[in-house]
């Protein structure tokens, strides 16, 4: 299936950030305790210190193992206050990353994004808790879902994941081992074992 008819799952990647323990967990202390800190802020930083580089990358991890095969993946991150419109969209992971331009809020990307997806005759999983434009971009073909939610099943689909490594890690990878019994006994018998 082509990336154009999956559908949106559409993240408002700052509100689950701050809505999810896992990410506000590696935000940078510097950004304040226990809320996000003004984003225009991290613009004027002189050293270009950015303390929710971590939570993103982390958050677009998750959503790239989740989305993989039934989501083409939009994260959308608020830069309203950057001081440059010269952060471009980007893949990683297969997941396309956001950021509003100069004086446009993620809520209006947000919208932006959902209206085409509609256009286009594809489904949408609006991923946030901000009531707001949930009331704005909410309705048939669009499901909204808490940010609290997405952060729980893709807790859970990356513990799925982590296991079937930790279980394709201990498994003899030799001829032998993937061999069915009989062909492992016909086998045997050539070689006089």
């Amino acid at each position: 299936m082509s990336r154009q008819k999956l559908p949106l799952l559409l993240v408002d990647g700052y509100n689950v950030i701050g809505a999810t323990p896992r990410y506000q967990a590696v935000v940078d202390e510097h950004a304040g305790a226990g809320a996000l800190a003004d984003v225009a802020s991290l613009s004027r930083d002189p050293y270009g210190h950015d303390p929710y580089e971590s939570a993103r990358n982390l958050l677009l991890s998750d959503v790239a193992t989740y989305a993989q095969g039934r989501y083409d993946a939009t994260v959308v991150f608020d830069a309203a206050g950057n001081l440059s419109d010269e952060r471009p969209a980007f893949y990683p992971g297969g997941v396309r990353l956001v950021f509003s331009r100069t004086g446009e809020s993620a809520d209006t990307v947000i919208e932006r994004c959902a209206t085409k997806a509609r256009g286009q005759g594809r489904e949408v999983l609006l991923v946030t808790s901000d009531n707001a434009i949930r009331a704005t971009v909410g309705g048939i073909p669009v499901t909204c879902i808490s940010s609290r939610l997405l952060a729980h099943d893709m807790q859970v689909e990356n513990q799925g994941v982590r296991i079937a490594h930790e279980e394709r890690a201990h498994m003899h990878m030799t001829l032998e081992d993937r061999l069915d019994p009989a062909s492992r006994e016909k086998l045997w018998r050539l070689l006089g074992k």
